[in-house]
């Protein structure tokens, strides 16, 4: 097993930031050497052999936004003069001087007073008076759709090396919504990550298709982001990528897309997507497409189908409500109901306050009996810290690089069985009685490192000690059991408040519906399996005085 590379330079060395470039290049280089072109692999040679301020200050504008920059705007102390730093990028075609700039990137490198200045004549043949705001100058001249020389006396720099880096950095995070600000944030301890150790082979791509694929589909999402018309972006979408990796981003694009055509009307349209789509909930659109397009029987086929092996909770909550429909638009005779679980509702009327959950917590508070807001805290926080070392383990497609706040397969149906041993030693933890010790040491151990179901700020030991003293284990392996049979769902849709009673070590779920808020579908859920299981909970209906 390979130990992640180093990510604790010292913020007090100037060069911090070209530790940390060469750090990613050379990852990249040893795990994906092979998935690198010719001009790929020149690039980490050559880089390596220019002198250090010319390095210095090409990773100061790979790691800044945009790719324009004012030569008088990049200043470093460290780096000192900056055409000659720049001098071997231009020469090795890294950066393009005085390159043609298109309005808003003219806007965005110059002061309205410069801009007064360059683009006299333009603003005149437009009709814009010079003291109209630079907003309205922007909106006049981007109708034009021309370009403009930078100033003569202001050397611009084009960096041409961004897709490049983009490449470079998707391959070392696996994603592209992490940046270079991870090493940054990580030496000052912003953000820390639990040490994982993973084999040389593992990697969230395995050939240079599927590098591809992913940018590829960047460009695509960036398009839909934007505003692009949707004929455009679907054109543009490859055909579903192999690797499972981009294939999940292709099926969340595709559903974006799918539900912007539905809210559009465009039915038939939408349905083709979602047909092609994996997309949880997708099956679920496409039902209700063919309703609203009055196909009921071929609506009541994959319905059934659905009914059969239903994909999520979800999934059967809609069926449930879909079913006795179709039955009736197409005279058949009503399925059979399941009656709907009937909570314990509490009434308050308290005065109006800005947020109604913290205003009932308070009212139903008692010094014997304590209320806490913790909504989809604390459960899964205890699920976190109780299984962290089956969350953490290195398994092959987990984990890739070491600013990873959780494993990259968390959401895959064969999750928890890649980790049996692991998630069998926390139940039998349970089963044993050892969960409290072993909760409120890790809590200790662990705490302020990121997980994804551990959010410390709302989750005080003092909150911790009452929880575990007062809920049952077999209360906790029932609820743990469900939040593993879908992660991505049921993490979300759990009571707001739970009061304790300390000296009775008993508890009480509540969820709070201020006046005109209705149960949302998750909500739902939790309550059917909470009344299912006799676990006690119950709904507050609070009216405003």
């Amino acid at each position: 097993m390979d130990s992640a590379p180093t990510t604790n330079v010292a913020l007090d060395d100037p060069f911090y930031y070209l530790h940390h470039f060469h750090e990613v290049l050379g990852w990249v280089a040893s795990r994906h050497g092979d998935l690198l072109n010719d001009d790929e692999l020149a690039f980490v040679a050559a880089f390596a052999q220019l002198p250090r301020p010319s390095r210095a200050l090409l990773v100061r504008m790979v790691t800044r936004k945009g790719e324009h920059f004012r030569a008088d705007k990049l200043v470093y102390p460290e780096i000192g003069d900056t055409p000659s730093a720049a001098a071997p990028l231009i020469e090795n075609g890294w950066l393009e001087v005085a390159p043609a700039l298109d309005v808003p990137t003219l806007f965005r490198l110059f002061t309205k007073a410069e801009l007064r200045h360059l683009l006299r004549e333009p603003l005149a043949n437009a009709g814009v008076p010079a003291s109209a705001r630079k907003a309205d100058w922007l909106e006049a001249l981007c109708a034009l759709e021309d370009v403009y020389p930078a100033p003569p006396d202001t050397p611009v720099y084009r960096l041409t090396l961004m897709p490049l880096c983009d490449r470079f950095r998707l391959m070392f995070f696996g994603n592209l919504y992490q940046d270079w600000s991870e090493f940054v944030l990580s030496d000052l301890g912003t953000f820390q990550y639990e040490p994982v150790r993973f084999s040389q082979g593992v990697r969230p791509f395995q050939n240079r298709r599927d590098v591809d694929a992913y940018l590829h589909l960047n460009v695509c999402r960036d398009r839909f982001q934007a505003g692009d018309p949707l004929e455009e972006v679907e054109a543009a979408l490859p055909p579903a990528p192999e690797s499972p990796w981009a294939r999940e981003r292709w099926d969340r694009l595709c559903f974006k897309l799918a539900r912007e055509w539905e809210r559009a009307g465009e039915l038939e349209r939408a349905g083709a997507l979602y047909q092609d789509c994996r997309h949880p909930g997708a099956r679920g659109r496409q039902l209700r497409v063919l309703e609203r397009r009055e196909q009921y029987r071929a609506a009541l086929i994959l319905a059934r189908e659905a009914d059969q092996a239903p994909e999520s909770e979800a999934e059967s909550q809609q069926l449930r409500r879909l079913l006795p429909r179709l039955h009736r638009k197409l005279h058949l005779p009503k399925p059979a109901a399941v009656p709907p679980a009937r909570p314990e509702v509490l009434h308050l009327s308290l005065p109006p306050a800005a947020r109604v959950e913290p205003a009932a917590a308070q009212a139903l508070a008692t010094p014997e009996a304590p209320v806490h807001y913790v909504e989809n805290s604390l459960l899964p926080g205890l699920f976190g810290l109780l299984f962290w070392d089956a969350i953490f383990a290195p398994v092959p497609g987990a984990f890739f690089h070491p600013f990873q706040s959780g494993p990259a397969d968390l959401g895959h149906p064969q999750f928890r069985h890649r980790r049996r041993a692991e998630f069998e030693a926390g139940f039998q933890a349970l089963a044993d009685g050892d969960h409290r010790a072993l909760i409120l040491a890790r809590y200790r151990e662990k705490f302020g490192r990121l997980s994804p179901f551990v959010h410390w700020g709302r989750l005080p030991e003092a909150l911790l000690e009452q929880a575990l003293d007062c809920l049952p284990a077999d209360h906790l392996a029932l609820c743990f059991e469900r939040l593993l049979a879908d992660i991505g769902a049921n993490r979300a849709g759990l009571p707001d408040l739970i009061q304790f009673w300390p000296s009775q070590r008993r508890y009480r779920m509540i969820e709070v519906k201020g006046p005109g808020d209705r149960l949302q579908d998750n909500q739902r859920r939790w309550l059917d399996f909470f009344i299912a299981h006799d676990l006690p909970v119950a709904v507050c209906q609070v009216a405003w005085q």
